[in-house]
């Protein structure tokens, strides 16, 4: 049996998805509040802060995927993210289950350099502290041989369904309500983004390669890394229709957090708009060289099909 941990998020949803088409029928969805996403799936409610309930959760599971999202507050993320793994950590550990933990990149440094598996930690802000902390929590099981493990890293993402990410929000959701589109900071810089169902395969594939463990996975993207100006600039050729677009500067989302309790959050996070942001993807792809990776107009035309079909 695989097991997802957060399973009913963008993410969790498409690795069962991709789990049931090509890998197992038996797997388990855990979540707070946890929904089939095939027909085949059991289902298991549990908060995983409490311990009892992850080492239940994880009980008969050959993997368990670690894609458990939370609330964009440092504060939520501070108390929960650190006990949550912990705790899955443990069960794994009791089960004998081996984690595949699906990492994003807030750790890193925020600047121009290319983003590798060997970027040092460098995090800016709370919630960079927090994931830092689980990442090395994870690492120091492999490390010590104690815990069967890998880590899939994704930078920010871009999908369809229910993807949460500040492209999204700003670009994809104000095409859709016809209004002009944002762009943070800066819309000459390059760019990573990495298409949500692309993030579920890879890290499915991942979880069913046993060499792969023990190790850290850059997810693969489109390598064209383009500036958010080329990217609006491809995706008004696939929406054929014009689609202006303005930059906000830093002191709008200053004002703006005094406002609103999620602006303030993603305050920490805007050092990576203001410089090039390139993930680099080469050691996937020399492991896995037959993995399809999605370009970005294939992304955004299916982001496109799907807002077209909900307006019928």
């Amino acid at each position: 049996m695989q097991t997802i941990l957060g399973a009913n998020g963008q993410i969790g949803e498409e690795l069962a998805r991709e789990l049931k088409r090509s890998y197992t029928s038996d797997i388990r969805i855990v979540s707070r509040n946890a929904k089939k996403v095939n027909d085949t799936d059991t289902v298991f409610s549990a908060d995983l802060s409490i311990r009892e309930k992850a080492i239940e959760a994880v009980k008969g599971s050959e993997i368990a995927y670690f894609t458990l999202g939370l609330p964009i507050s440092s504060e939520l993320w501070e108390h929960q993210f650190p006990l949550i793994t912990q705790n899955v950590i443990d069960a794994c550990k009791i089960h004998g289950t081996k984690l595949v933990f699906f990492d994003n990149t807030y750790m890193y440094p925020q600047d121009d350099r290319v983003l590798t598996e060997q970027t040092p930690f460098a995090p800016v802000g709370r919630k960079g502290k927090v994931r830092k902390a689980m990442a090395e929590m994870v690492l120091r099981e492999m490390q010590t041989g104690r815990l069967e493990a890998v880590i899939c890293r994704a930078p920010e993402f871009y999908g369809p369904g229910k993807t949460q990410s500040i492209t999204n929000t700003l670009l994809f959701n104000n095409i859709k309500e016809g209004k002009k589109l944002k762009v943070p900071l800066s819309d000459t810089k390059k760019r990573s983004l990495i298409w949500t169902p692309d993030a579920s395969r890879a890290t499915a594939l991942i979880g069913n390669t046993p060499d792969a463990f023990g190790q850290t996975w850059h997810l693969p993207v489109d390598e064209s890394h383009p500036t958010y100006k080329e990217f609006i600039e491809l995706a008004a050729n696939v929406y054929k229709k014009g689609l202006k677009h303005a930059v906000m500067p830093k002191f709008l989302f200053k004002i703006g957090s005094l406002f609103s309790k999620r602006t303030k959050e993603l305050l920490e996070l805007l050092p990576r708009y203001e410089h090039n942001n390139v993930f680099d993807d080469t050691k996937f792809r020399s492991r896995f060289p037959d993995f399809a990776v999605s370009t970005y107009r294939e992304g955004i035309e299916q982001i496109r099909d799907e807002q077209l079909s909900l307006q019928k």
